[in-house]
């Protein structure tokens, strides 16, 4: 065995040199690899908002970077798997408090599910401004639409917290009732806001625009009976005629025309009647919802506009001796769970609970704040500014 001392070490040699000059220095270490350009939006924009914004405030280059309205909608398609749940309801003072919730938390039976309390641009509690349905928000694309009294209306992205009032779609001192939507126009490249009045005039504002335009009123013979809901460039409400027929209609956002959608086959088409329908939108296609006092159906279009493609879905009955009963649904999760709305028969309070529909066994979530939950909204967290 060869015996080298320290004479014949020069890395010893160069240490004694470093010690007797009062320091000590090591080897430079391997210098770390340089990431290409254009692969860092591809990394960025997989990454959750709230990291992204934080991010923002780093350096000049990232601001520039996530500020720009194409990597907000590059990032859009990988962030648009990953819902969460807004639950609006009424505090101890009866003011309305939001809070926001991943959904795979609400689905979780292990531990309580998660609350982040939002804090909107608007006051809720202010009941003087803010109208009671302000709280019956719609959204697209992770941004919600809100009415306000005197024919106001906002837009409001929770995610990145901006937050824009659009002017009165006529004379405030009129003060005519309306419903509106919201909708995303591909041709156009951007959002639309859908005002009807209760004379069934139609009111249209492209996000951006200070101004709104009037298009072709609804039919006088149609009857809007709830708030719209935008599916694949579409608005669409459950509608009826004089006749007395319900349908769906439907308002295409690029041409601004209306198309009458039938509902799905019944034995009666008057017995549509006598129960509680809804539009909705689940798995991006259009559904109606039957809550009546024996099931809870949920009907699916697989075809936009074709009425042979109507599908039921799911039927859930009455739950835990007929306790329970189903009158809204917002989500479907894996393995075919269903977020619901519930109402107790005991006591008429309203929960949030997810039905099984393969076992039909039922599980009501703990929240971490037990107020009675009055509005539930699904949505997509997003960079897209309104």
């Amino acid at each position: 065995m060869v015996q080298v001392s320290d004479e014949d070490d020069p890395t010893a040699t160069r240490t004694r040199r470093q010690r007797s000059n009062g320091t000590l220095t090591y080897p430079p270490e391997p210098e770390l690899p340089t990431l290409p350009f254009d692969l860092l939006p591809e990394i960025l924009c997989r990454l959750p908002v709230k990291l992204l914004i934080q991010l923002r405030c780093l350096c000049k280059f990232f601001n520039s970077l996530i500020s720009d309205p194409n990597f907000a909608k590059k990032h859009f398609q990988f962030s648009a798997k990953h819902h969460r749940l807004m639950v609006t309801s009424r505090n101890n003072r009866h003011d309305f408090v939001l809070h926001d919730s991943p959904i795979p938390s609400v689905f979780s039976t292990s531990t309580s599910v998660t609350q982040t309390q939002l804090d909107p641009p608007f006051t809720l509690a202010r009941r003087n401004y803010v109208n009671a349905t302000a709280i019956a928000m719609c959204s697209c694309d992770g941004i919600f639409c809100g009415e306000l009294n005197l024919g106001y209306c906002f837009v409001w992205n929770p995610s990145i917290r901006k937050f824009k009032l659009l002017p009165p779609y006529k004379n405030p001192l009129e003060g005519d009732p309306f419903s509106i939507s919201f909708g995303y126009d591909h041709f156009i490249d951007n959002y639309k806001v859908v005002a009807i009045s209760s004379k069934y005039e139609v009111f249209v504002n492209a996000l951006g625009t200070d101004y709104w335009r009037r298009i072709e009123n609804i039919p006088y013979y149609y009857y809007i009976l709830q708030p719209g809901i935008f599916v694949g460039g579409t608005v669409n409400w459950m509608a009826s005629d004089i006749a007395d027929l319900l349908f769906i209609l439907s308002l295409d956002l690029e041409k601004e025309s209306y198309q009458k959608l039938f509902l799905p086959d019944s034995e009666n088409e008057n017995d549509w009647w006598s129960r509680n329908l809804s539009v909705l939108m689940l798995r991006d296609c259009l559904c109606v919802y039957e809550a009546s006092d024996l099931f809870f159906n949920v009907w699916i279009m697989k075809e936009y506009g074709n009425q042979e493609s109507w599908t039921k879905l799911y039927s859930v009955p009455k739950m835990q001796h007929r306790r329970f009963k189903a009158y809204t649904i917002s989500y479907i999760y894996e393995d075919d769970q269903l977020l619901l709305g519930i109402v107790d028969m005991q006591s008429s309070n309203t929960k949030l609970a997810v039905y099984d529909s393969k076992t039909g066994t039922l599980n009501i979530p703990e929240f971490e704040k037990t107020y009675e939950p009055i509005y539930s909204n699904v949505y997509i967290e997003s960079l897209i500014s309104p």
